[in-house]
């Protein structure tokens, strides 16, 4: 076992023990960094201790699920800073456009051991699966895109954050310890290994078939060095008031790492480190935030397989939803009306120009988003999947843990009943007058329609 990461992150996904190779190889699938990497030190340590070189790999699939220009523009900006900084360690970095199962599998015929990152998406453990099945070299898994690993904060899915949260604070002394980024003992740049690693985000934008109706975002740039710059100004000047401006959708109270960690482009661990160090009356809750309610969704992903459907809501929820599913509805709008936000509700149609604009929308607006789809929908069923569709296709950090269990929020999970109303039910309802109660809900009107 590698002495710098903890044994928790790390597990061999088969039973290969040894095996001799020109290289080490890091799939790198879900963790796009260089700095406090745990799967990237683990990989390094181990081509030291075999003297050998290491090589990085990703491979660029343009028809993965649900995707689309938005989404693949800031990941390779993203990628292009790995590759810069991947070069100044001395390690070869291969980018090819293909499926990473398949791409993996090639490069590892010649590989000694392949160390991959990890993601929880049902995909994601396909590929897992498939290399491990054909992979005739050790393969090793190693976990950093969390800050306790989610085997270790719960064995089975938790129903709330009150469940959840002792369970993994327990665990945080010891996991909030970041690892450090070093350059392996000998250089891989000069491996003759082809690789469109040096062409620049543009160019390999223009010539992907990757879905363009939903251009990139103007407002988010990918990378990790864009997430740090982000969250320092967050610390200097919102962190302190977090616990009160967060709710806030006329405010900025937001961290804005959302993008960043979906695609691993900055660790959470180094996050949460950044605010204890800053300290502050709002780091307890920015730490909630980050950590327990975070990593609550990847525990629900984790242990729940039909984390994509209406069917892994609480059983409470999925009887109180059925028996209301008939009822009534005052407004009932299709999915190309909700997609153009032409509702009846301004609030509603800000949330979601906000999201098709600018690929992120306001938190709190992004739980009364999802509450009035199921209102206005016809069914329950069709709520949620309408839900899901719109938010992994607008949303920069779709198709995410988070972004499943949030739209599960709105159909009550990780809830409890409330009392019974129309069409909802027993879960949790939410309204405009509620929204002008608590905030100036002009300002956040006003912000979107300025919002580029």
């Amino acid at each position: 076992m590698i002495a710098s990461i903890k044994p928790e992150r790390c597990r061999s996904l088969n039973d290969v023990s040894h095996r001799n190779g020109d290289y080490v190889l890091y799939w790198m699938q879900s963790s796009h960094r260089t700095e406090e990497n745990p799967a990237l030190r683990y990989a390094v340590e181990r081509a030291d201790r075999a003297h050998l070189p290491l090589i990085v790999y990703f491979g660029l699939w343009q028809t993965y699920p649900e995707s689309n220009l938005r989404h693949f523009a800031f990941m390779l900006e993203g990628l292009a800073e790995v590759a810069r900084s991947l070069e100044a360690l001395g390690i070869r970095f291969v980018l090819r456009t293909e499926r990473p199962d398949r791409g993996v599998l090639a490069l590892a015929k010649n590989a000694a051991v392949v160390i991959v990152d990890r993601g929880y998406l049902r995909l994601q453990q396909s590929w897992y699966r498939a290399v491990a099945e054909r992979c005739r070299c050790p393969l090793v898994q190693v976990e950093g895109n969390v800050v306790v690993p989610v085997d270790a904060a719960s064995q089975k899915e938790d129903y709330s954050a009150a469940t959840f949260r002792p369970k993994i604070t327990r665990h945080l002394d010891r996991f909030l310890n970041p690892v450090e980024t070093v350059a392996p003992q000998r250089s891989s740049l000069a491996l003759d290994l082809p690789t469109l690693a040096g062409e620049t985000t543009d160019a390999l934008l223009s010539r992907l078939a990757v879905d363009h109706t939903v251009p990139a975002s103007d407002l988010f740039a990918g990378g990790t060095t864009e997430a740090h710059k982000r969250f320092e100004q967050f610390l200097q000047t919102r962190l302190e008031g977090f616990a009160d401006t967060r709710n806030d959708p006329g405010g900025d109270g937001g961290s804005e790492m959302s993008p960043y960690l979906h695609y691993g482009q900055v660790s959470p661990v180094t996050l949460a480190v950044l605010a204890r160090e800053h300290g502050g009356r709002g780091t307890p809750a920015f730490l909630e935030e980050l950590v327990v309610r975070r990593e609550l969704a990847v525990n629900f992903v984790r242990y729940n397989d039909n984390y994509d459907t209406i069917s892994s809501l609480p059983a409470w929820a999925q009887t109180t939803l059925a028996r209301h599913r008939a009822d009534p509805r005052e407004y009932v709008y299709s999915l190309d009306e909700l997609e153009r936000a032409a509702t009846h509700d301004p609030y509603w149609n800000a949330a979601q120009q906000e999201m098709t604009k600018t690929g992120k929308m306001q938190g709190y607006m992004r739980m009364y988003w999802g509450k009035k789809i199921l209102e206005w929908s016809s069914t329950p069923e069709e709520a949620y999947a309408t839900a899901l569709y719109l938010n992994n296709r607008y949303e920069i950090d779709g198709r995410d843990p988070c972004g499943f269990a949030g739209v599960a929020w709105c159909f009550g999970k990780h809830d409890r009943p409330w009392g019974e109303r129309p069409v909802f039910g027993m879960v949790r309802y939410m309204n405009a007058r509620g929204l002008d109660r608590k905030f100036a809900m002009d300002r956040y009107v006003e912000k979107v329609w300025q919002t580029r």
